[in-house]
């Protein structure tokens, strides 16, 4: 099949998560076999649209405003326009015979009218791979009110979105449970996050080792690698580090960017914390190679969320072996995934004291970390390959196109 891939952010200036995701999956289905063109926004190019190609995928990137790291208001409207910026770039390239399937990817809510065009051109049907229910979690962390003006605007955007998509996969069972509850009349399925085995980063001659540059030779480093924003409850995390003071072999490292990187580091000085460093985002490459030097993967969730969500960073923790610690909101089927398989220590966001015991252990005990983290790669390739994801969309595209 010739295949649009449609995304908000793309390797391989992105550091985000879901752009390795989906560049991991783009390849994948190439060698399934299938011609992939990813359709992305790029706020540096100064031309409307430039093609280009990466690992065997072609991309597409079309002139946007910036959507990252900007202020609320001037996201929200780069990301109304970025269908149609996309759309007056492309059309010209896109014929009846263009493409036989369609994959986009939400976050963003705003990509169903360009679908919608796709869609009508080519005559095939679309798969949202859906990772973020908005605007409900802005709403379940008390950041917008429902009945407002703003959630009415973001709702019709999100309808639209899923109305385009003859199927629709969300990251897990009590995911999609919320999903039918709240719009039980569009089509949907478990398509779990995923990730490539072969990820493990090798370092190049360039990369200076994490543990020098941070003088942490000795240290067993619990790291948090990612968006450190509301949705996250960077908070919770912070407490931890500072209920871990006395342990003085353990050391907490966040890489990343988001909303909540201020409060972070006003916590850390205000707490006076001297087991905890920031660092900025970094590109993937080294991410990588800083996951080879680390002990334990964080991550966390707010205990504000009605939707179950599945961090896509734990895929990263899952390739490198790494034991898996953090926090979920009550309900989260994500806490039996990890702690039947024992791949980790999860606990339910506020068990601040049961949390801390899962930190000590895995600080004191460094064979239960091994054999956590052998745990977290082996469910990995049971039940998170980028193999089965693609296999997954592949048999939905294939099944609708029989159809046509």
């Amino acid at each position: 099949m010739k295949l649009a891939l449609i995304i908000d952010d793309y390797l391989p200036n992105s550091t985000r998560v879901g752009a390795k995701m989906f560049h991991e999956l783009a390849v994948e289905l190439v060698t399934h076999g299938h011609q992939v063109t990813v359709i992305t926004p790029d706020p540096t190019i100064a031309q409307r649209l430039i093609c280009d190609e990466l690992d065997g995928v072609n991309i597409w990137r079309f002139r946007s405003g910036p959507i990252k790291d900007v202020n609320k208001i001037l996201r929200a409207v780069n990301e109304t326009l970025l269908s149609c910026r996309a759309w007056l770039a492309i059309k010209d390239n896109v014929q009846p015979s263009t493409f036989d399937g369609i994959i986009y990817y939400s976050p963003s809510i705003f990509w169903g009218r360009l679908v919608y065009h796709l869609k009508r051109r080519c005559s095939c049907k679309a798969y949202l791979v859906l990772r973020d229910l908005f605007p409900q979690w802005v709403i379940d962390a008390g950041l917008l009110r429902a009945g407002t003006l703003f959630e009415k605007y973001f709702r019709l955007f999100e309808r639209y979105s899923y109305k385009q998509a003859d199927s629709i996969g969300l990251m897990s069972e009590k995911n999609l449970q919320v999903f039918k509850e709240q719009h039980g009349h569009y089509p949907g399925e478990v398509l779990r996050n995923w990730a490539s085995i072969s990820a493990v980063g090798h370092p190049d001659d360039n990369y200076v080792s994490i543990r020098e540059k941070l003088g942490l030779q000795d240290k067993v480093i619990y790291f948090y690698g990612g968006n450190i924003g509301h949705a996250q409850d960077m908070a919770n995390l912070m407490r931890l580090a500072r209920n871990m003071q006395h342990h003085v072999s353990a050391h907490f490292l966040f890489v990343g960017q988001g909303d909540e990187v201020e409060l972070i580091n006003k916590l850390a000085k205000e707490w006076g914390l001297t087991n905890f460093s920031y660092l900025p985002s970094v590109n993937q490459s080294e991410f990588k190679c800083i996951l080879n030097e680390i002990d334990v993967g964080l991550f966390s969730l707010s205990a504000q969320h009605t939707a179950h969500n599945f961090p896509g960073k734990l895929l990263g923790y899952m390739v490198h072996s790494l034991p898996i610690l953090g926090s979920v909101n009550r309900g989260n089927d994500l806490l039996e995934i990890i702690n039947v398989n024992k791949a980790g220590f999860i606990h339910v966001n506020g068990e601040d004291d049961a949390l801390l015991q899962s930190a000590e252990r895995l600080c004191l005990e460094k064979d239960l970390r091994q054999c956590l983290g052998r745990n977290a790669q082996e469910l990995l390739k049971q039940q998170f390959s980028v193999c089965a994801a693609a296999q997954t969309i592949e048999t939905q595209l294939e099944a609708k196109n029989a159809f046509n």
